[in-house]
């Protein structure tokens, strides 16, 4: 049974088909520069030479028959035809307040996906554009939303819930769902198995990369979540501010003269990393600049880390107790003095790291000592991977 990922951004598609025999990637690509001059596709299938198409690409619709026409080339592509996808899986941002899980897509999923829009304004409109694509191009083929926001709908009120009138909750649905959580979901179940952990292992997860968030679950169901009702909540991000007192936005807006649109515009692009360190969003370039001595450069890095640590202890707290502790993610899969640096703070936990192991990038491993009271891994995440299984099992049921 063959699976088609697909995950629609406002100007780009990247896909990848997967072979659930045995979970192998068959091809993968990405479709650039939508609605923009330039497109182009970009096909990649072990064994093959890379295919490169740059064709005018007005809409989402034209996209995916591309990546059809590339999937079934006879010289590039992997399948004969269309007929060999079982089903398509989508990465959806927000499913607002009414799907907790993933679901097969019916005229209804379609109207909360679009009621959702003022939710996930980048994301949800390009979302469903993808899945009305898929499903001009290949009529009757299921198609499955994979929420974002799924995992965090495990949390109960006690976390979910701002301390704001209930009538915003009521009215508008203003609440904590967090995100990343297709990759919260993979990372967390994925520590268990290979951890070797029990069903109901309590895990943490810090999923860090220019976009970060930490998770606490247990057996795999969320407790609760960094970020809130959008990406902007929890820990320090590459241009994003994270947690900062709301009385913030009101003093600059007054003394600069802006408006709350440009005031979220500055926590949202020109925050995190870039606006402590005035160096770069990218943790590479902020590394070398402090290792050359700039002092707001390791500043944003002390700071960062020092997030990170401290929400590790309240969701072990939250949790009372915890088994595991997971890195994923860009940073988190290959910044070994990162990991090193955060897992400094957590002796009171009886964490321990080993060097050696620890001296990694990108693949699965335990780089806690055999002592270490938690057990530490690196799991590398695959929201795709996760998106095919739920898609599996929703289509073959």
């Amino acid at each position: 049974m063959k699976i088609l990922v697909i995950n629609c951004g406002s100007s780009s598609l990247k896909y990848q088909l997967i072979d659930m025999e045995n979970e192998s990637v068959l091809a993968k690509g990405l479709c650039e520069r939508i609605g923009i001059n330039g497109s182009m596709l970009t096909h990649k299938a072990p064994g093959k030479d890379n295919y490169v198409v740059e064709k005018d690409m007005p809409t989402h619709k034209e996209a995916i028959e591309l990546v059809m026409a590339a999937l079934t080339d006879a010289k590039y592509g992997v399948i004969k035809s269309t007929d060999e996808i079982t089903a398509v899986g989508h990465r959806v941002l927000h499913g607002g307040n009414t799907y907790t899980e993933s679901i097969v897509v019916n005229p209804d999923v379609k109207k909360v996906i679009r009621e959702c829009f003022d939710l996930g304004p980048l994301h949800n409109p390009a979302n469903l554009m993808g899945i009305e694509a898929c499903e001009a191009a290949m009529p009757g083929k299921p198609n499955v939303a994979v929420f974002d926001t799924s995992f965090g709908m495990g949390m109960e009120e006690k976390a979910y819930l701002y301390a704001i009138p209930y009538e915003y909750y009521e009215k508008y649905k203003v609440r904590r769902y967090g995100f990343h959580g297709t990759s919260h979901m993979f990372v967390s179940r994925e520590a268990i198995k290979f951890g070797n952990l029990k069903k109901d292992a309590k895990v943490i997860v810090c999923h860090l990369g220019n976009g970060a968030s930490v998770s606490a679950s247990i057996g795999g169901k969320c407790v609760d979540t960094s970020m809130g009702l959008a990406p902007l909540e929890g820990i320090i991000m590459g241009t994003r501010s994270g947690d900062v007192d709301p009385t913030i936005l009101q003093f600059i807006c007054n003394h600069e003269k802006i408006d709350v649109n440009q005031m979220l515009n500055i926590l949202n692009k020109k925050s995190g990393i870039l606006g402590m360190s005035g160096v770069s969003s990218d943790f590479r370039d902020v590394g070398k600049a402090a290792a050359e001595g700039n002092k707001r450069a390791q500043v944003g890095l002390d700071a960062y880390d020092y997030r990170i640590a401290k929400y590790i202890g309240a969701y072990t707290a939250a949790m009372n107790g915890v088994d595991a502790i997971c890195f994923t993610a860009g940073v988190g899969e290959n910044d070994k003095d990162c990991r090193k640096r955060i897992c400094a703070y957590l002796g009171y936990l009886g964490v321990k790291i080993d060097d050696e192991r620890n001296n990694i990038r990108g693949e699965e491993r335990v780089i806690s000592t055999d002592d270490s009271k938690v057990k530490v891994m690196l799991i590398p995440t695959n929201e795709e991977l996760a998106i095919a299984r739920e898609t599996l099992a929703l289509t073959t049921k």
